[in-house]
Parts: C-alpha cells; structure tokens; sequence
C-alpha cells in the first residue's frame, strides 16, 4: 500500500509513537493499543511468531473484520493487523494506513528479536566453544556467563550432547527445552548441546540428575546421546562436555547399548578415556588387545568366546550353548586366550581384569561386520 504523502503528514506522530512503543520495550501490545486510539475502534494483533494474538481494548465486543493488513517476513506471510468492526469507519484510508503503520513496527519487532537471538545464540556458541577446547576458566566466570545466558551454574551441572540427523536437530532441540527449561542449549558443529544447571534447593542436584536421565533416554530412540556425570566445580564443565561427547561418539561408532553406559564401571571408563586415554590403553594392552589383533588376522572370535564365558559366569557348558560350540571348541579358545594374555578366565583375579579390559574393547571398537 502506497500511503499519500498528506495521509504521512497526519500519520507521522502514530508512526513515532509505534515506533517508540516497540524500541522501548512495551511491544505490540502498545501498538495496537496506538492504533486503536487513531481509529477509534478494536484492533487485532495476530502474529504466532512473536507470540501475539491479542486485541485491544480487551473487553472488545466486536467481532467483524472490517479491513485487515497481512504482516510479512521477507514475502511471506506471519500474521495479520486486523480492525475488528460492524462496518467500515468513515476514514477508511487512514485506517488502513494506520494498520499497515502496525504492520511496519511489528517487522521491527521481529528484527530485534532475531537480532537478540543472533546475538544469545553467538554468546552460546562462544562459551561452549571454549569449554569444548579445553580453554581454562575460572569457576566465576563460568557462573557469571551461564547467568548472561540465563542458566545458573553456580551448584554445577551436567552435559547433555546429542547427535540427531539435520533435518532433526530442531525437534531435538525443542525437545530438551522443552523438559529442561532452565537449560541452554545451542547447536554447535552438528551436534547439540545443553547445560543443564542445578538450580537452587536443598535436593537440586539429585532432580537435574534426574531430569536429565529421563530426557537422555527418551531421546537415545532417535540420536546417540551423551550425559556426563554432574560436576559440582563450574570449571569442571569442559570435562563434561568431553565426557557427553565420548559417550555420543561411542554409541555412534560401537554395538554398545544405550543401556550399557548406566553401568558404574562404564562411566567411569568414560571419564578415564576423557581425562588419562594413555593409561587405558596401556590397560587394554596389558589384557584383551592381543585376542582383538588374533581375531583381526586370523577372522577367529575369542573375544566372543571370551564374552560369553564372563557372561555365564566362567561356566563353560553355559557359553558353549551359548555359542553354539562344543564345550571341547570352548575350552580350547579359553587355553588360547591365556596363552596370548598370559591371563587365566579360570582365575577370578585375572577375569576381573578381562572382563575389564572388554569393557574398554567395546568402548574404543567397532563393532566387527
């Protein structure tokens, strides 16, 4: 709609005034309450996007639409300004340029809300950015920043890290807001990320924990999903982001379960691999590695065989029957794997250490094909 330049003259103080009312903070509803003063009748804001379905005055009785104005972002519509009336006012022209001056200061409205999620989503991606780079901060200013973000940190928290397809990300994320509120969470890399603070009260830790738990296994049916442990030192938060994002790239890349990591003796491997990988590996040198490098070049299965014998509890006829082997095939491989590991199955001290050093096979490995 072109406006006469007579029809801008008049108009110029309701511009301003909508104007102001956005910039100062007041939003849509002073506007539509300017425009309803102009007209002299009841106007209608409603515009999903920025959370506006309003009319003023409220107690309103009409109903009619007596003219409308579309509100559009770059060409497509997101709402309407409407004049609720029986009939048409007497200065119709001015009203609807009164409507379409509405219109104009709901697109300003918009740009600065996109700005300041622009400018929150950037300070969101910084922080997490250098959490994940290992940069060191103090505790403060871990706690002072989360607070610019709106998530208090200072009784800890955990992280949250998931790895949804693309065109999932969204629903992802609106997900964890959706069950955290008080979290933050950002997209950064591909993958997600949230914040989860404790809060405030006597029993904060134990219901972030919680919460947390609840939502990590509602999504693990659609991503590979992390959760660190709670750290209580907000400067411990870098870890945390490493621990969550070992465990996505775990679930993402091994046969192990969602399920498996809940196990004590996981998580802790997890924080191991995080915070000391080398005296991991120099563990899984000392037990399992030569049965993976046998099985490797010789397509044998005595990790398999392994596997089952500590899972039936070194019985021998129960992983046989497990494996489909005889028990003599068995008890051969057994002999084999103390052979190559200088580890007996048979010995309870040397299982624990077998049966831990599986454990950190299936962490670190792929899944054979």
């Amino acid at each position: 709609m072109t406006i006469p330049t007579q029809l801008v003259e008049r108009l110029r103080d309701v511009h301003a005034s909508m104007v102001d009312a956005v910039l100062s903070g007041e939003r849509m509803q002073d506007v539509a309450a300017i425009a309803a003063r102009r007209i002299g009748k009841a106007v209608a804001v409603n515009i999903p996007d920025l959370g506006y379905d309003l009319v003023v005055p409220e107690d309103a009785t009409d109903t009619a639409v007596a003219c409308e104005v579309i509100v559009r972002n770059g060409g497509a519509p997101i709402g309407t300004i409407r004049l609720l009336a029986d009939e048409a006012p007497d200065d119709l022209e001015e009203a609807q340029a009164v409507l379409h001056l509405a219109a104009m200061a709901a697109m300003t409205d918009l740009a600065l809300v996109e700005s300041r999620q622009q400018v929150e989503d950037q300070l969101r991606g910084t922080f997490l950015e250098e959490l994940r780079a290992g940069d060191q901060l103090e505790a403060s200013e871990v706690i002072r920043r989360g607070e610019r973000l709106g998530c208090d940190l200072s009784a800890g928290a955990l992280i949250l890290a998931g790895d949804p397809e693309p065109d999932r990300i969204h629903r992802f994320m609106a997900a964890v807001k959706a069950e955290c509120p008080a979290a933050f969470v950002q997209r950064l890399d591909g993958r997600v990320y949230a914040v989860i603070g404790a809060g405030e009260g006597a029993d904060a830790e134990d219901r972030a924990v919680a919460a947390a738990s609840v939502l990590a296994k509602r999504l693990q049916a659609h991503a590979p999903v992390g959760l660190s442990a709670f750290h209580r030192n907000a400067a411990e938060l870098g870890r945390a982001i490493e621990e969550a994002d070992l465990i996505v790239t775990v679930l993402g890349s091994s046969d192990l379960s969602p399920d498996s990591l809940a196990d004590g003796t996981y998580r802790l491997l997890v924080r191991l691999l995080a915070s000391d990988p080398d005296q991991l590996d120099a563990f899984y040198e000392e037990s399992v590695a030569p049965l993976a490098r046998y099985d490797e070049q010789y397509r044998t299965d005595l990790i398999g065989t392994l596997a089952a014998y500590l899972d039936h509890d070194g019985k021998l006829g129960a992983a046989a029957t497990a494996l489909f082997a005889h028990r003599h095939t068995v008890a051969y491989r057994l002999e084999r794997i103390k052979e190559l590991t200088s580890l007996d199955p048979a010995r309870y001290e040397d299982r624990e250490r077998l049966s831990l050093g599986l454990k950190i096979h299936r962490l670190t490995s792929r899944p054979s094909l």
